[in-house]
């Protein structure tokens, strides 16, 4: 059987006279229909076809254009002298750490050609690089989770209950943020079946009850909906706390076994520690939830099953670890820590693996080798290092020195959309001396670089896709050739190293045929219940069997139930519900926790909305922005962002106009459309929309509909210095000019 695989899962490949054509894979019992938007790229009109170079980067204008400039073809071979000459520069004149290598991105489901695999291979053979750590995604809560429970719990949905005991015991779920079924649709690395929605159905069918608190009833999978104003989370769940304590709800002998802290937290929440006592009504007023619901959510809690789920969005904000942590806190004091199907979670449906119980392929990728450079930043502080060098920042508890970077190598992504505050990073971007991007298509970031070189799609080279939280493996087939002229990262990467003289150590000899069966040997030397090469190439698929039930063990279980017999990986062997480094942390962290709010210090609270950016339901992230479905859910070629209906009439507008969302950091163009399920005081733009400023009237203006070109660029604390977009504050006013006619993009 021949298949593509993808990040949105499989289709099987079906060819004849009209072309190939994508048809939902027949194991999958609930198929995304977004993959099967890669076929529309591969004449799509931003297609880089060939090399191309920047002018003023080629007249040596040291990067005053970049970003705002045009391009010159070039030959593949004078585009890899140029890069092979120019990384041979930097190196000699400013050493490997004046090199950063991105290729933070979803460039590739596939194992062999997985972009940031294979630069950070070649850039390790040429001396090294400035690498990134953590993920726009999770950074926040990765940081956070090992000093409250040991790093083994750091990755997501290491900390979850699994749905199927989920399901058996049928606890009352308390969702903060929401599950967006969308989100399921997706899995770095790819999956054969999509099974979230089918845990939902299933929990729901059985009488399981579900309480979503989100500004946005479309968080809402299930059960019932109630509003909380965004970035108060954490305020209402120490309000819930303050309930078990106040009606002596807490087994407080219970919580010392298994927890450090409790007499300090017990303070705090009562207002022993600073006068403020998180009691319901002081919530009730930040939250916009009446103090009786509160209360009323806080007695189900303590009388169980319970399971308290968090959205991943909710850590993508100015001190971002605060709702993490009570949450943890609120688990241990209500009891339900380590109950079967119970306690906390982080992120369930946040991708398609999450909650559901697999047994893991972990298996090889790419091999990168070693990076002789040492100097890291946190992902999301990347216009911070570019513009202040040799500067230090707070990070997870010690100083970090912000390199000085003089080249930027990037290979399938986009930080021109994962990243906050566009336009300052279109300004820091132009300090380097040169940008390099490998891209298949002209997003932003290959438009703000000085030299571009064409990159095949994942549907025009043969591969090997499989997650490390899935349990699928996938053998993803050609679906075409691709253009003329373009030809893979990997080939690529080969022809500059071959200038550099470490070719060989690059691809060891071996054809990417070659590459993908020593892969696929590395799985099955871990697994060897999977089929031997030739019947996996003719199968097309393989999966691991899922565990018996009776394997299935709840996270944090066994400490729980003997905690001296399996202690944690922390200080003390137990949950630190107040580590000492939290203690010492700027104020938006912990200095106290009723600061939760403190994020309205850096925003003009005069502006009424709180911009919400969630991923799209039509793409990835800006992946397949140019594919039908993201295209037609546009109107008047703008991306649609959402609002109540009686801001919309404040704003003097009408549902279906095209609008202005702005702050200081600039504008973008959308249509704003009425929606009742929206609490008012927010406006919803998801992710995705390229990236296109524009000077229209003397004014700035992103027509990409961006969100982050609104959102804030600072660290969420000086914990974790992770991403900030969530609750910027904007307004919305009428758009008086003509929208500009141009292309939808197709980036990451």
């Amino acid at each position: 059987m021949e298949l593509f695989a993808s990040h949105f899962g499989t289709y099987e490949i079906a060819r004849g006279p009209d072309g190939p054509a994508l048809a939902p894979f027949r194991h999958d019992p609930d198929p995304s229909p977004l993959g099967a938007g890669f076929l529309a790229l591969a004449d799509h009109p931003t297609r880089v076809m060939q090399p191309m170079a920047r002018k003023g980067w080629l007249a040596g204008d040291g990067g005053a254009r970049r970003g705002d400039d045009t391009f010159v073809p070039v030959t593949m071979d004078r585009a890899c002298d140029l890069a092979a000459a120019e990384l041979d520069r930097i190196r000699k004149a400013h050493g490997n750490r004046a090199i950063f290598g991105g290729s933070y991105g979803w460039g590739s489901a596939g194992r062999f050609h997985h972009p940031q695999s294979q630069l950070k291979r070649f850039l390790n053979l040429a001396g090294g690089f400035v690498s990134a750590r953590n993920t726009y995604s999770y950074g926040t809560a990765k940081v956070l989770l090992p000093h409250l429970v040991g790093p083994e719990f750091s990755d997501p949905g290491t900390f979850n209950p699994s749905w199927d005991r989920i399901v058996e015991t049928r606890p009352f779920i308390l969702s903060f943020g929401g599950m967006r079924l969308a989100n399921a649709q997706v899995e770095a690395g790819g999956t054969g079946a999509h099974r979230t929605r089918g845990w939902i159905d299933r929990f729901a069918e059985a009488g399981g009850e579900m309480l979503t608190l989100s500004p946005d009833g479309r968080d809402a999978p299930t059960g019932r909906h109630l509003p909380i104003a965004a970035g108060t989370d954490a305020c209402a769940m120490l309000a819930m706390a303050h309930v078990l304590l106040s009606e002596n709800r807490v087994d407080e002998a219970a919580v010392k076994r298994i927890a450090t802290g409790f007499d300090e937290i017990r303070a705090l929440i009562l207002g022993l520690s600073d006068g403020q006592p998180k009691s319901s009504d002081w919530a009730a007023a930040l939250t916009g939830i009446p103090a009786s619901e509160l209360t009323r959510i806080a007695r189900k809690l303590s009388d169980g099953p319970a399971l308290i789920n968090l959205s991943w969005s909710l850590q993508r904000a100015v001190a971002g670890e605060q709702p993490y942590w009570v949450a943890l806190v609120l688990a241990v004091l209500s009891g339900q820590i380590g109950r079967p199907g119970c306690g906390i979670a982080c992120g369930l449906s946040a991708v398609s693996s999450v909650g559901n119980p697999l047994r893991r392929l972990r298996g090889p990728a790419f091999e990168q080798g070693r990076n002789p450079v040492a100097e890291y930043i946190p992902v999301a502080r990347i216009a911070e290092m570019l513009e202040r060098p040799g500067e230090t920042i707070a990070y997870n508890g010690a100083p970090l020195t912000l390199p000085d970077i003089r080249l930027i190598w990037w290979a399938g992504g986009n930080p021109f959309h994962h990243h906050q505050d566009l336009n300052r990073l279109a300004r820091a971007w132009r300090r380097p001396e040169t940008v390099i991007v490998q891209e298949s298509v002209w997003t932003a970031t290959a438009r703000h670089a000085d030299l571009v070189f064409p990159s095949a799609l994942p549907t025009e080279r043969d591969d090997i896709a499989a997650a490390s939280r899935d349990n699928w493996i996938l053998r993803s087939t050609k679906v075409m050739e691709p253009p003329s002229g373009v030809e893979t990262d990997h080939a690529v990467l080969s022809r500059i190293a071959d200038r550099l003289g470490f070719a060989d150590a690059f691809h060891e000899g071996l054809s990417e045929a070659e590459w993908l069966a020593r892969l696929y040997e590395g799985y099955r030397a871990a697994y060897p219940e999977l089929p031997g090469w030739p019947e996996f190439c003719a199968t097309g698929y393989a999966r691991l069997a899922d565990p018996e039930p009776q394997d299935v063990t709840q996270p944090l279980e066994a400490f729980c139930a003997d905690p001296a017999a399996n202690p944690l990986p922390t200080p003390s062997g137990r949950i630190e519900l107040l580590p000492d480094l939290l203690r010492a942390e700027d104020h938006r962290l912990g200095a106290p926790l009723s600061h939760v709010r403190a994020s309205d210090a850096e925003e003009d609270t005069a502006l009424p909305l709180r911009l919400l950016s969630p991923q799209p339901e039509t793409r990835l992230h800006s992946q397949l922005d140019g594919a039908p479905l993201a295209t037609e859910a546009r109107r008047h070629g703008c991306e649609v962002a959402r609002a109540h209906p009686d801001d919309i009439a404040k704003a003097g507008l009408t549902s279906g106009v095209p609008a202005l969302l702005g702050n200081a950091r600039g504008s973008v163009l959308v249509v704003i459309e009425a929606d009742p399920a929206l609490a008012p005081g927010h406006v919803v733009l998801p992710t995705g929309g390229w990236y296109r400023p524009a000077t229209i009237d003397g004014e700035r203006i992103d027509l990409g509909g961006n969100p982050n070109t609104l959102t804030r660029d600072t660290g969420s604390s000086e914990l974790s210095q992770g991403a900030s977009a969530g609750g910027a504050r904007v307004r919305l006013n009428a758009f008086r000019g003509t929208i500009p006619a141009g292309n939808p993009g197709t980036g990451r």
